[in-house]
C-alpha cells in the first residue's frame, strides 16, 4: 500500500501554511519503514489541482491542511474520513483551502481518490501580513498533531521512529521553504 501524506497552505500567511510546515516537521522529526507499504511526504503548497496527477497514484491519503468548524477555537484539531466529513467541518476558509477542497471532489467524482484522511487545525492568524511566525495555539496543537498521525500510521503498520526529537515547529516554519523533503516524489 502506498501512502502519501500531502501538507496544504500557504507558508506565507502565519497559521495558514501549518499544513506545509507539519509535514516538514514529521520528515525532519521521523523516519517511516514498513516491509509492505511506503509513506510518501509532500509539501503541495497551493497546487491544489496540478497534485491531481500525483494524488491519483496512492491507495491512502492523509491531507494536513487549515479548516474551520462549528464552535472551534484556534488550535483545534480534527481527524476524520473525507468520504464521512463531519457536518460541523467548513473548509470554506482561504482561497487554498477550496480548492483542495474542489481537488477532492474533482478526484473522487472520476473514481481515483484514494482513501482520504484529513488531518485539519482550525488557524488563529491568516492575515495579509507576510510572516513565518505561527501562532501559540497552533505551535501547542502540535503534539496532539503528532500524535494522531503517529498511532494512525502505526495502524497501517507503518514503523514509525524519532531520528531528530530536538526540532520545533518554529524552527521549520522558519526554514521549510528551503528545505527537500527526503521521501518526496516529485509533483
Amino acid at each position: 500500500m502506498n501512502i502519501l501524506i500531502l501538507g496544504i497552505g500557504n507558508i506565507l500567511f502565519q497559521d495558514e501554511g501549518m499544513g506545509a510546515h507539519f509535514i516538514h516537521y514529521l520528515d525532519e522529526k521521523y523516519e517511516f519503514n514498513s516491509e509492505k507499504n511506503s509513506v510518501s511526504i509532500v509539501d503541495g503548497g497551493t497546487l491544489a489541482h496540478r497534485l491531481i496527477p500525483l494524488i491519483v497514484k496512492f491507495d491512502k491519503l492523509i491531507v494536513v491542511d487549515c479548516i474551520d468548524a462549528n464552535n472551534s477555537k484556534p488550535g483545534d484539531v480534527y481527524f476524520f474520513d473525507f468520504d464521512n466529513m463531519p457536518n460541523s467541518i467548513d473548509w470554506q476558509g482561504s482561497a487554498h483551502e477550496i480548492e483542495m477542497l474542489q481537488t477532492l471532489n474533482m478526484i473522487q467524482m472520476n473514481g481515483d481518490l484514494p482513501q482520504t484522511q484529513v488531518l485539519g487545525i482550525i488557524p488563529k492568524r491568516v492575515d495579509d501580513d507576510t510572516t513565518f511566525e505561527l501562532s501559540e495555539e497552533i505551535i501547542n496543537a502540535i503534539p496532539t498533531m503528532e500524535h494522531t498521525i503517529v498511532n494512525y500510521l502505526k495502524q497501517l503498520n507503518i514503523d514509525v521512529k524519532i531520528i531528530n526529537n530536538d526540532i520545533t515547529i518554529t524552527q521549520i516554519a522558519q526554514l521549510s521553504y528551503k528545505r527537500e523533503i527526503k521521501n518526496d516524489p516529485k509533483i
